[in-house]
């Protein structure tokens, strides 16, 4: 997409912006609330990125990703991550045959639930790193090697992961090889009082909410293309570099234009790999369009900020000792860097 979108970029944006609206509307049938949730992972998709949901049980995690996936018109596969979960139980794994017609056996490959569109990795975190690498292929390369075969995943294809936060025993954190490949780290609220009153109607009644389907598949990759042609200034792409790369205390703050980041660097073992960048940028691209916007500009670079960073931060003991979290840090980290570089 040039400064001047064509007619059919255009349309495309208004088609984007119209299926919002109504993805938005039929989502709102079976999800209360959740709106800024809901916009993150429609970045997401178009951004062909991956998302970790965080929140703690029953606020409709699971629920959500099923709805989505339906007003996509994606296919939906749901694992259930648990200890004893195996690769082959993601990945698929390759079978004996008999070949009925010659008596002979033969392999085949036997495909798992990661070949789908719409992928929910439910309480990741309960299964063993050997297990949770399974995806690292999948979510990077969108493939899958089983024993001398490397299989392609059929476009478009969507990893949501969900984590809770508490019951912490029994768990295995997830590497941080593996937090970097999620686009955005999104924390989920508890409703207000007014939504929870709307919850308890919706699920306590007769009455049985559908959602009805907005795009096709073949229609968000047409939009995933559509984001990445959004026009970007280099001031914008700058300011996103140096953004990260103030997240980096080996770097002192040079060329970040900020006067001082010790009070950021002080509580940070490891800053954000260039993969950061890449999604902040990516995602304010998807922002500005849902936006009816034809480019990128400082405040969506913001606006973006903390569901890519905040899983990026490796923090010290320090941050543990002074109750500081990732929020904090990227929150005094928009603060110290300027949007405009001075000369």
């Amino acid at each position: 997409m040039s400064n001047a979108p064509t007619n059919d970029d255009a349309a495309a944006v208004a088609r984007l912006r119209e299926a919002r609206t109504k993805i938005k509307r039929e989502l709102a049938k079976i999800v209360v609330g959740q709106d800024e949730i809901i916009d993150s992972l429609l970045i997401g998709m178009l951004c062909k990125g991956h998302i970790l949901l965080h929140g703690v049980p029953g606020l409709g995690k699971t629920l959500m990703a099923r709805t989505l996936a339906k007003t996509l018109e994606m296919e939906f596969r749901r694992i259930q991550f648990t200890p004893d979960l195996m690769p082959a139980d993601i990945t698929g794994t390759d079978v004996m045959e008999e070949d009925h017609a010659t008596g002979k056996h033969k392999v085949s490959f036997l495909p798992g639930p990661v070949f789908t569109n719409f992928l929910l990795a439910d309480e990741i975190n309960r299964t063993p790193p050997k297990t949770q690498a399974a995806l690292l292929q999948a979510m990077q390369e969108a493939e899958i090697s089983v024993g001398r075969e490397t299989y392609k995943l059929k476009p478009p294809f969507f990893v949501v992961a969900t984590q809770n936060p508490i019951e912490m025993e029994g768990t295995y954190p997830l590497p941080e090889a593996q937090l970097d490949r999620f686009m955005f780290n999104l924390k989920i609220k508890y409703p207000s009082v007014d939504e929870g009153v709307l919850i308890i109607k919706g699920t306590t009644s007769t009455v049985t909410a559908t959602a009805d389907a907005v795009l096709h598949a073949e229609e968000v990759l047409r939009l995933q293309e559509l984001v990445r042609g959004v026009p970007v200034a280099d001031s914008v792409v700058r300011y996103a570099a140096r953004l990260v790369a103030a997240t980096r205390p080996s770097l002192a703050g040079k060329d970040t234009g900020a006067k001082s980041l010790d009070a950021i660097h002080k509580y940070i073992s490891y800053g954000a790999s260039p993969r950061a960048s890449q999604f902040l940028v990516l995602g304010s691209k998807a922002r500005a369009i849902l936006a009816g916007k034809y480019h990128v500009d400082f405040d969506d670079i913001k606006a973006v900020a903390h569901p890519v960073l905040r899983h990026r931060l490796v923090l010290n003991f320090h941050a543990r000792a002074d109750n500081v979290d990732a929020d904090v840090l990227v929150n005094r980290l928009l603060e110290a860097v300027p949007t405009e570089e001075k000369k």
